[in-house]
């Protein structure tokens, strides 16, 4: 898809903000006109990324991450699974995350999770070889995506689940595929930054309320 419609301002927390990922929806949601809050463990890990804000916050602190999203519209979470960390983490996170929103009174939420560790909809190539064998070495990331995305269905929010396959550094394409019925077929990579241009997207669109979008380049 190919979007470039005129926005509303609002005040976004982003979770994993010092992330690949989170590196550049913060990026991207400034460059749309949003006041951006970037929640970080560690502020010295932002180099020369300039959010609006900053809110030093552990992930796994609901009161630290509940300050953090005092007073804004929306929060995006770009936590992703990191090298040495426990597995299923993922969903201890957004567990946190969705009692945090809910206690700072934060309705939208949109979670990046992923499309490696669901098979609805794929394509036979995907669905029968590659998954099949990512499988073992995805096992943890896989675990905390399983445990992440019912948490954010059952919070009683206004919430959007992005899911991305395998995410590639380099400057954007300027569009996207996207699908709400399952994964996209065929297209098994996509850049980080657009994967942020699809979540700034998500974030606006009334539709994607309630909605499982997948996307791909």
């Amino acid at each position: 898809m190919d979007h470039e419609t005129e926005e509303k301002p609002m005040k976004i927390a982003v979770l994993g903000a010092t992330g690949r990922t989170g590196r550049l929806v913060v990026e991207e949601a400034h460059r749309r006109g949003h006041h951006v809050v970037a929640v970080v463990r560690d502020p010295a890990r932002l180099g020369d990324l300039t959010p609006d804000g900053v809110a030093t916050a552990d992930g796994h602190d609901v009161g630290a991450v509940t300050a953090a999203l005092a007073g804004v519209g929306a929060v995006v979470s770009a936590l992703g699974p990191v090298a040495g960390s426990a597995p299923g983490v993922q969903g201890d996170l957004t567990e946190v995350l969705v009692r945090a929103a809910r206690e700072a009174g934060v309705r939208r939420v949109v979670v990046v999770t992923a499309s490696g560790w669901v098979v609805d909809g794929d394509d036979p190539l995907s669905r029968y070889l590659a998954k099949p064998i990512l499988a073992r070495a995805l096992r943890d990331a896989n675990a905390g995506f399983a445990r992440a995305e019912p948490a954010v269905r059952a919070s009683g929010l206004d919430w959007t689940i992005v899911r991305p396959p395998r995410l590639l550094d380099g400057a954007a394409r300027g569009r996207y595929h996207e699908r709400r019925d399952g994964n996209v077929r065929w297209r098994w990579s996509m850049r980080r930054a657009d994967l942020a241009a699809a979540v700034c997207d998500v974030l606006v669109d009334p539709e994607a309320v309630g909605a499982t979008v997948s996307v791909a380049g």
